[in-house]
């Protein structure tokens, strides 16, 4: 029995078979590929041709950082998305084994832009007005995982997908999330993306769930002011390098009118010292709903 087939042998929402994956799903374009992935939209055919995302993962890259977890009875990505019940978190509709052997998932079609498009083509028009709607959403998607005590590890606007009305926002991809018990905190897991990484991670310290705070104050900071907190133009692990040495700009500079409760929870959210950085998501979401003008 392969790497894979131990995994997913002991999730019962995992699919029985393997899965002929260009025999079931017609392709209708790709989308941004994630840390262990590639991804495209599709309809099924063997499901009344509907649209879903299909996440198709590197063997070798998730094969590599599961190990890492070897004896600690680790849940898939799969079983993890699966316990996600949200209205703001993608359904993941089943997960299982291509005939390959590369572990797939079949997920809900969001059909609206990613976050990270509409921040990195600087869409104000689209967002003007709603981004604290939004910005709420995310935050009780990321407060959802962390009572299902789970760190999603990879909070970033590439991991948020929007409506095509700019009204709703799902927080999608489990590739890097782990649970919130001391065996997957300890230090030396380097893994994430390096604009959001929070400097216990890039210093190879212990971890918590404010490392997602962190990132997900970053991922505000970008959506109000499309700008990232620190000056940079590395995108490898050294841009996470200056997170914890040099501060951050101040957000009320790129937006001098802020609600000033709104721009004290984004750079409370970031602070370099974990034990000064907003302590929990309950906290985050009760200073958001605490502001009155959204930008």
């Amino acid at each position: 029995m392969g790497f894979f087939d131990k995994l997913f042998k002991k999730n019962e929402a995992a699919s029985s078979k393997r899965v002929d994956v260009e025999e079931r799903f017609e392709r209708i374009r790709s989308a941004v590929s994630g840390t262990m992935s590639n991804f495209f939209v599709a309809k099924d055919r063997h499901n009344q041709n509907r649209i879903v995302g299909v996440k198709l993962c590197d063997i070798d890259k998730v094969e590599f950082f599961e190990n890492r977890f070897k004896g600690l009875n680790k849940p898939s990505e799969g079983e993890i998305g699966s316990q996600m019940v949200h209205p703001n978190i993608a359904k993941t509709l089943e997960y299982g084994l291509t005939t390959k052997g590369q572990p797939y998932i079949v997920m809900e079609y969001v059909d609206g832009p990613g976050l990270q498009v509409l921040v990195l083509e600087k869409m104000e028009d689209m967002l003007r007005g709603k981004r604290l709607k939004l910005m709420l959403q995310m935050a009780e998607a990321l407060d959802y995982v962390h009572k299902k005590e789970f760190i999603h590890r990879d909070i970033c606007p590439r991991n948020y997908i929007c409506s095509q009305d700019i009204e709703t926002i799902k927080l999608i991809d489990f590739g890097l999330t782990l649970p919130a018990t001391k065996p997957f905190m300890l230090p030396g897991n380097r893994t994430g993306t390096p604009l959001y990484m929070a400097p216990e991670i890039v210093r190879r310290r212990a971890t918590d769930k404010r490392v997602d705070i962190f990132s997900f104050g970053v991922t505000c900071y970008q959506l109000i002011t499309f700008e990232l907190p620190w000056n940079t133009t590395e995108t490898s692990g050294k841009a996470a390098l200056q997170h914890d040495t040099a501060p951050p700009i101040e957000i009320t500079d790129w937006v001098p009118d802020l609600d000033k409760t709104l721009a004290g929870a984004v750079m409370n959210a970031i602070k370099a010292n974990a034990d000064q950085r907003t302590p929990d998501m309950d906290t985050m979401l009760r200073q958001l709903r605490q502001v009155k003008k959204s930008p």
